[in-house]
């Protein structure tokens, strides 16, 4: 992984990736040893490359070989590595060693199948040869200093992606514009607990992927169409509902594939808006489609 020796068109499927193993989040014995026991079962050359991966926080007072060191090590290396699989947590060794970059300077997206027990790798965008794939860590809508200083903590270094390395000017708008972005996504889920109407709901959800497209931000935008398409449907629009999974089928088949579950499950409701599991559970109300240039 790294640089691309190929262009690769936006909803390409880069990689699909099984994991050397996945341990459950919440264990209930030594995690050290859990790990050791996991890394008994591989091979070699599965060992091999777990041991490859790189790591940080590890015990500097232990004797290397010691059964504590072994433990902390195997530890270590998972922290750092681990990938989220539902209810369990993985190694992927190939997506492991992707980079990190923030915001718009990300453009590869991981997703994990249960069905097919795999990790799925999708381009968010066109990447040109020779172009390295990134992909996130975490949620990067926060302000420069604090992802800094997250990325600093979690995994031993300071973040100089193209949005990280702006001019101080143009970092403080891309900072002001993705913190914006969290706060209207949270003013967006009031609307679950009826704090505001459907039609301001999708307001919102406009100006979101208004922000989105200003600052770049390629990721989150199938699940957000499918969010106001779910508003849409509680308030029975048929033609909002129709429309905003039009969106979401599409940018879902970039950002998950276009055989995922989520991208399927959008084409029923555009065929078919009556469909959608929450249809008139809230009050009848024109809510308004997407309104906007989405592609």
């Amino acid at each position: 992984m790294g640089l691309l020796r190929r262009a690769v068109q936006r909803g390409e499927l880069i990689l699909r990736e099984k994991p050397l193993f996945l341990v459950p989040n919440k264990v209930h014995t030594s995690p050290g040893a859990l790990l050791l026991s996991k890394l008994s079962t591989l091979s070699p050359r599965q060992r091999q490359q777990y041991y490859n991966l790189s790591y940080v926080h590890m015990p500097t007072n232990l004797e290397e070989g010691s059964p504590e060191y072994n433990e902390a090590l195997a530890l270590a290396i998972f922290q750092t590595n681990s990938i989220a699989a539902d209810s369990n947590s993985g190694i992927f060794p190939r997506t492991a060693r992707l980079n990190h970059g923030c915001s718009k300077a990300f453009n590869t997206i991981y997703t994990w199948r249960e069905n097919e027990g795999a990790l799925v790798l999708h381009a968010l965008r066109q990447v040109k040869k020779g172009e390295e794939l990134l992909t996130v860590y975490f949620d990067t809508k926060k302000p420069r200093d604090e992802r800094r200083h997250y990325l600093k903590t979690m995994y031993g270094f300071e973040c100089d992606c193209s949005v990280c390395s702006l001019p101080d000017e143009l970092s403080r708008a891309s900072d002001d514009r993705l913190v914006r972005i969290s706060q209207l996504k949270s003013q967006f889920g009031t609307w679950a607990n009826g704090e505001i109407t459907g039609q301001t709901a999708v307001s919102l959800a406009r100006e979101i992927w208004r922000l989105l497209d200003e600052e770049g931000y390629w990721s989150e935008r199938g699940q957000l169409a499918a969010d106001a398409a779910w508003v849409a449907a509680s308030h029975s629009d048929g033609q909002a509902t129709r429309q905003w999974a039009e969106v979401a089928q599409e940018w879902f088949g970039y950002e998950l594939g276009k055989d995922s579950a989520q991208t399927q499950e959008m084409r029923k409701i555009v065929a078919q808006p009556m469909s959608h599991s929450v249809w008139g559970t809230r009050g009848g109300e024109r809510v308004g489609g997407p309104g906007i240039a989405l592609y």
